[in-house]
């Protein structure tokens, strides 16, 4: 299996950490020299090992925000939601 490129350009900050020390992180990461985006994933104490995460352009990111705000009225019928 190829190894897997990446560069945490910029912590942001840790959410919460786990009893085995891994940390979940907002961090801004370079995934295979692209251009980098926020991420949230958890993380080993060294940052040599992650689990899966989502990763969020800084306009997703922002969009995030407001919602958490709650500046933004959701367009998504709930009742397609099930």
């Amino acid at each position: 299996m190829a190894e897997l490129k990446f560069e945490i350009v910029e912590h942001v900050g840790v959410l919460s950490e786990n009893a085995k020390g891994w940390t979940k992180e907002l961090n801004k990461v370079s995934w295979g020299d692209h251009p980098a985006k926020y991420d949230i994933r958890d993380w080993s104490p060294d940052h040599t090992r992650m689990a899966k995460g989502v990763t969020l352009t800084d306009e997703e990111l922002a969009t995030l925000k407001d919602i958490l705000n709650g500046d933004v009225e959701d367009d998504i019928d709930e009742d397609q939601m099930l």
